[in-house]
């Protein structure tokens, strides 16, 4: 199959890519990241050849052979960016959203109310949307009370890509985003775009970090929302992440996934309402 490279206006084939090498990247990635890429063979060949051919690779074979034997981050890096898809909007799944407004941040900010101190964690959160949409929602309940408590959640991605664009917070917007918040939670800019007043952007502290890796923060979370990030795992994968989340989150705690997501039977969260457990 032939795609039309609209920049060059000529035609483009995707390089091949043999068994071996395929099964060699995708073991490689899936050990890694925990991304299964065992069925996405044309989507590896799609996204990369165009990338590999300007980088000078003249075949699947010398990028793999590097990237394997080098560990190179930058290549690392651009093959992750291209293999995922960090595809995510204002209010996403609002039903959601609002069983967190409603039911979660009540509970959580009553159980503060000494320290004044919430922990919440955005596991793979893409390009901002997801922690600051969280933020609004926090800033809004708490209202002028908000300067007295610390609502800093932690924000992670394993995409250098997604991260630098939710540094900058600058968003088309939906025609979902409620009227104050766009005036009292965004600025415009050119374009018909807008950023993200710096009081939110500061709430966030993102961070990047693979979900692989062994949970290690300073502390546990009283809510860690990992939504449309599973879906890119095998059932073995999502069982130890969600393990991992379980022993990060504080008695009582809460995980939010998506609602095309499920936990297995035997997790050891309980499940609240669609897509909503608690420890």
């Amino acid at each position: 199959m032939t795609k039309t490279d609209k920049g060059e206006g000529t035609a483009f084939s995707p390089m091949s890519i043999s068994d071996a090498d395929f099964n060699r990247l995708v073991r490689f990635i899936q050990s890694n990241y925990g991304i299964d890429l065992n069925q996405k063979r044309q989507l590896i060949t799609g996204r990369l050849s165009s990338t590999l051919k300007q980088k000078g690779y003249k075949s699947f074979a010398d990028f793999v052979n590097h990237v394997l034997n080098t560990k190179d981050q930058d290549e690392i890096t651009l093959l992750l960016d291209k293999l995922t898809t960090n595809y995510t909007f204002f209010m996403r799944e609002k039903e959601h959203l609002d069983y967190f407004c409603n039911n979660i941040i009540p509970d959580i900010v009553r159980r503060h109310q000494r320290d004044k101190t919430l922990a919440i964690w955005s596991a793979g959160c893409s390009t901002g949307e997801e922690p600051y949409n969280i933020t609004m929602f926090l800033f809004d309940y708490l209202g002028p009370q908000a300067g007295q408590w610390d609502t800093r959640l932690l924000a992670t991605d394993i995409s250098n890509r997604a991260m630098t664009a939710a540094k900058k917070g600058i968003y088309e917007l939906p025609d979902t985003i409620p009227p104050d918040w766009k005036r009292k939670y965004f600025t415009p800019v050119s374009g018909g775009q807008y950023q993200v007043v710096p009081k939110v952007r500061d709430n966030v502290i993102f961070q990047p970090f693979n979900l692989m890796d062994p949970i290690r923060f300073r502390r546990k979370f009283d809510v860690i929302f990992c939504r449309n990030v599973m879906i890119y795992f095998d059932q073995p994968t999502k069982d130890a992440l969600v393990k991992r989340f379980y022993d990060y989150t504080v008695p009582g705690g809460y995980l939010l996934i998506s609602k095309s997501e499920n936990l297995s039977t035997d997790t050891p969260y309980r499940r609240l309402a669609p897509s909503t457990f608690q420890k």
